[in-house]
């Protein structure tokens, strides 16, 4: 029997083996980067052990260090997460052979899925070898991992080789391994993709699929089980295909087979060898702890003949501290508050005041609703992050609300190719215009000495507030009949709580203060000082950093008064194991460049500045 499991990764998932260990009575080991020192996962474990160093090349991708941190603590197993080394043959073999029980499919079962390329010639698919105008467009995919990183949709020639290099870059720093291959991109496709778990007795269940076509730069946004709208043959056919390879590799434990479906065809794509991020929706329509069915398989003990009957329909929805209508621009900063309603599931791995740095991941946390119904389910994810308390970074909480709610989802509608369609509509402002009256009166509440207000009239009362990029200044008075603004009667005021009554309906406003920043309901501020200080100015075309992060690569042969063209890349950063291309804003000719490859850079940093050309 196991009873000690040191969780090699970190986050969400971390914490979310954590839970299911200590409901099965076993001890549990973290390991954390000095990043993560005070990070959640470190807190909650039994037991902690540092990894020196921050990037995840130095700590979460040091097998070798694991395996002694495993040792060290006494633990008896390890449990690999996803991503990092959760798909490493050669660190599951170290494991092995120190000893310990690895939680996961067998070394030469991951050898044989892990590799995307080796995967496809296991099963007789070949990747492209040369690419032609006639191939485009296509995929330019990490052999290695997943989570989007190292993938890039190349749709002219000329492109191919800067994307080869990038995503050759960005996969050998999130998975240690920079193999990428190139293979057809299929538009208006759905990705598709099925449960198996497998135990030593040769049982394979195939517990459903999902659907996650809602992605961002091939990374999933939206999942649910069980995936809609596939005919009963075509459902048939991805389950039974989903057995048959994990039967060829003599599987063990969890995985996912996933599939790009376009009308009656499934085209296989890759095997997970691996617990994926949306496991959640399958445990539960299912019923099943994963987390603890992969532990008793590890324990040896057999699967029931048959998989547990599937009940309702799920739905997960990925958190992330990112600006969508920024590029997706991940954020940094303070987590003050993160909450939602009881009806739904939320794993996370921040509690209320951690710091969401620059190394990793950008997903705060995953929210997932499960109901009779996909129509329930989706309403009910979509009232619940609409309720979500979430103060700090901003986040994609809005795009989330508008695209479960969007009736090309909610009709099942969908493909890969939805955020290409609807990004600018789910992405435009629509802040409370009450809002920043509501910060305002609170404001004023909150610094009166007397705890209310006066009882005679006076002179109107300003503040001003930054709401989606925009200025906002808000009045008040006290009139006749209370406090007064702009023929919105203020029914109730005080640091907390405001209650207006606007064209006769009353509307309730909490609101919550962290430094400047201001949340009224789910709308962000900034109080803006009375008395602005002079600011510096830049000069026109100058290109800032949008994000924190390392600048990892810059042009080839790009210098101080080279020509540049609109749109022309320039330089990249990386930020949250992605990396971010930063394009000249305008034609014309590269008057600066101070941005230099290995550089730290904070959001605002000049990095160059372009001159157009007249």
């Amino acid at each position: 029997m196991i009873t000690s499991v040191l969780v090699a990764n970190r986050g969400e998932i971390a914490c979310r083996v954590v839970r299911t260990c200590r409901e099965l009575g076993i001890r549990t080991v973290a390991v954390h980067s000095d990043a993560d020192a005070h990070a959640l996962h470190a807190r909650v474990a039994d037991t902690a052990v540092r990894l020196p160093g921050s990037a995840p090349a130095d700590t979460y991708l040091r097998g070798d260090l694991i395996v002694k941190a495993a040792l060290a603590a006494g633990a008896d197993a390890v449990h690999p997460g996803y991503g990092f080394l959760s798909e490493n043959a050669g660190f599951a073999r170290a494991v092995r052979d120190a000893g310990l029980v690895w939680i996961g499919p067998p070394p030469e079962a991951i050898e044989a899925m892990a590799s995307k390329t080796r995967a496809k010639e296991l099963l007789g698919i070949e990747p492209l070898r040369e690419v032609t105008e006639a191939d485009l467009p296509v995929l330019v995919k990490a052999a290695a991992g997943g989570g989007g990183r190292g993938m890039r949709v190349v749709r002219h020639l000329a492109d191919l080789d800067a994307e080869l290099a990038a995503a050759r870059a960005e996969a050998a720093s999130a998975f240690g391994d920079g193999e990428v291959f190139v293979e057809p991109y299929v538009e208006g496709g759905r990705h598709v993709e099925v449960q198996v778990l497998a135990d030593t007795h040769g049982t394979v269940w195939a517990l459903g699929t999902r659907d996650c076509s809602l992605q961002r730069r091939h990374q999933k946004v939206i999942e649910e089980a069980p995936a809609p709208g596939l005919s009963a043959a075509l459902d048939a056919e991805v389950r039974a295909l989903a057995v048959r390879a994990a039967r060829a590799v003599g599987y063990v434990g969890a995985g996912t087979v996933e599939f790009l479906v376009a009308g009656e065809q499934a085209h296989f794509l890759e095997m997970n060898t691996r617990l994926q991020v949306e496991h959640p929706v399958t445990e539960a329509v299912f019923g099943v702890d994963l987390v603890a069915e992969q532990i008793r398989v590890a324990e040896g003990h057999a699967l029931a003949d048959e998989p547990p009957r599937a009940r309702g329909h799920a739905v997960e929805a990925r958190l992330y501290a990112e600006d969508p209508a920024r590029d997706w621009a991940p954020q940094t900063g303070r987590l003050h508050r993160l909450a939602v309603p009881d009806a739904v599931r939320l794993d996370t791995g921040y509690a209320d005041g951690d710091d969401i740095g620059v190394h990793y991941d950008p997903m705060l946390a995953k929210v997932v609703a499960h109901a009779p119904t996909r129509a329930e389910a989706i309403r009910k994810l979509a009232a619940a992050l609409d309720r979500a308390v979430i103060h700090g970074p901003v986040t994609n909480r809005d795009l989330l609300v508008r695209s479960l709610r969007h009736p090309e989802f909610t009709a099942a509608r969908m493909d890969t190719g939805f955020y290409d369609r609807h990004l600018p509509g789910l992405t435009e402002p629509a802040p409370d215009p009450h809002a920043p009256l509501a910060a305002a009166l609170a404001d004023a509440h909150g610094r009166s000495r007397f705890g209310g207000w006066r009882n005679v009239p006076s002179q109107p009362q300003t503040k001003r507030y930054l709401m989606a990029g925009e200025e906002h200044e808000a009045r008040y008075r006290h009139g006749s009949r209370g406090l007064e603004a702009d023929g919105v009667r203020v029914v109730h005021a005080d640091a907390r709580l405001v209650i207006l009554d606007v064209d006769g309906v009353r509307r309730k406003y909490e609101v919550a203060r962290h430094g400047d920043q201001v949340y009224v309901n789910t709308t962000a501020l900034i109080a803006l000082p009375r008395f602005p200080d002079p600011t510096a100015q830049h000069a026109p075309g100058s290109l800032l950093a949008p994000m924190p992060g390392t600048v990892v690569r810059v042009a080839d042969g790009l210098t101080a008064g080279a020509p540049v063209k609109a749109g022309e890349p320039l330089l990249w950063l990386e930020a949250m194991k992605m990396q971010h291309k930063i394009t000249a804003p305008a034609t014309g000719t590269l008057t600066e460049l101070h941005a230099v490859p290995g550089q730290q850079v904070e959001p605002g940093t000049l990095l160059a500045v372009v001159t157009e050309t007249p």
